[in-house]
């Protein structure tokens, strides 16, 4: 392993702090890590997971951003993170990654007080993986705008929405969804199926098909930086999640064409998958019926044509290897505070109604507590909110209770006295989650 040291000045001038001391180093397997360490550490340590990464440079990171990585130095926290052995999906090896560089760090600057795990996005749902299989080395885990579905779920609803648009805007056309050749193929295939949503948004049964296949997806209506529809304005909301999927559309099919890469095929299925209770499930069906019925469209033929035609199997290997690396069981050895935004286009926020699913059912959960902002898009939290459930997870620790530390007034107010800007924790509970099978 290979260290080295520098001095950054990190903290902002106005928390009259020492620079903070920055520490970096390689793992075995050619993973970098960084650190920093504040010159009054608290005695805390975070180790951050960072989001999925589908470009070649892979650099290491140990905070969500640089702002919020001021406010935790200059509130003594140290912070560590690694690169992943490699970019792309790497879920084989980033929490062993994490922890490696754990025990990188510590070597050089001693046991902390305590660990905290914080991971942001992919990031999320290895820090789920830590928060189950560290209990010796970590005391609790932050994971905020996680996968929390993890790895399997994520592609299965995907392929769903995938599947819908392939025959209700792409009929009679061959249109992979998966097993692709390779980017070039899902980026060809992603610009086909942006035209055919682009082509169905002009007509009124288009728009309802829309409003199907972004149910399928999960898509919210409200569009960062955008105003949010009014709750009765079916209109307004099919447009939103119209443009949240055509925004993400790209990514969905270059992230699985990564996937498939690692995992050697495709571990995704929908062959006996009922469209009919997708739809039910999803909380919209009110919404997409209103469409179809004012544009004079058959819902139910639809419907019937998605189940008929769903003939996508797994293939057993790759299956298996996305089984024993992307996948959480919910049995957690530490406390755990997830947080998502309310309308998250990449990540919906029904991610974290599978997972705390999945945490009560395996008997863990007392250990877990889930917080939600009122933003649109994918991991838009504030400094003031990432700040604060950095906080509420060090105090759990330190008392051993919740004791309604991540009720969202608590948070709220919380966040509101660190002067670092405005929050928005609001009560919330996310529809069903429909990537389980």
């Amino acid at each position: 392993m290979i260290t080295s040291l520098t001095v950054l000045g990190l903290v902002p001038a106005a928390a009259q702090a020492a620079p903070a001391t920055r520490y970096d180093g390689v793992l075995p397997n050619g993973a970098t890590w960084i650190a920093d360490v504040p010159a009054t550490w608290n005695g805390t340590l975070l180790l951050y997971s960072h989001g999925y990464n589908p470009t070649p440079v892979n650099p290491p990171t140990n905070s969500p951003n640089p702002a919020t990585a001021e406010a935790l130095l200059a509130r003594g926290y140290a912070l560590a993170g690694s690169s992943y052995s490699r970019p792309g999906w790497v879920a084989d090896t980033a929490a062993q990654d994490g922890l490696d560089t754990l025990q990188a760090v510590t070597g050089i600057i001693g046991k902390p007080r305590r660990a905290i795990a914080l991971g942001t996005s992919f990031g999320g749902m290895i820090t789920g993986q830590l928060a189950e299989r560290a209990g010796r080395q970590l005391d609790g885990a932050v994971a905020t705008c996680g996968m929390m579905g993890a790895g399997i779920d994520l592609h299965n609803y995907q392929l769903d929405g995938s599947h819908a648009i392939a025959q209700l805007l792409l009929a009679g056309q061959q249109v992979p969804l998966v097993r692709f050749t390779g980017p070039a193929e899902a980026a060809a295939t992603s610009v086909r199926m942006i035209a055919a949503l682009d082509l169905a948004q002009a007509s009124p049964a288009g728009r309802a098909r829309l409003a199907l296949i972004t149910a399928l997806f999960q898509e919210p209506a409200w569009v960062a930086g955008q105003p949010k529809p009014a709750p009765g304005d079916v209109d307004a909301q099919v447009t939103g999640q119209y443009q949240n999927l055509r925004a993400i559309m790209p990514f969905i099919l270059l992230g699985r064409s990564d996937m498939e890469r690692s995992a050697g095929g495709n571990p995704s299925w929908n062959k006996g998958v009922n469209y009919w209770r997708q739809l039910a499930e999803s909380g919209r069906l009110g919404q997409v019926a209103q469409l179809y019925g004012r544009a004079g469209a058959d819902l139910s033929a639809d419907l019937n044509l998605l189940t008929r035609t769903a003939n996508v199997t797994a293939d057993p290997a790759a299956l298996s290897w996305m089984q024993r690396t992307s996948t959480l069981t919910g049995r957690l050895a530490m406390p755990v505070l997830t947080m998502h935004t309310t309308d998250d286009g990449l990540l919906p926020v029904q991610h974290e109604e599978e997972y705390a699913e999945d945490v009560r059912g395996s008997g863990s959960g007392a250990l877990l507590r889930q917080a939600y902002t009122e933003h649109a898009g994918h991991c838009t939290f504030t400094t003031a909110e990432l700040v604060a459930a950095v906080l509420t997870m060090d105090q759990r620790i330190e008392t051993g209770r919740w004791d309604g530390l991540a009720d969202p007034r608590r948070l709220q107010t919380r966040a509101e006295a660190l002067d670092l800007g405005p929050a928005a924790f609001v009560a919330f509970r996310p529809a069903e989650f429909l990537g389980d099978r």
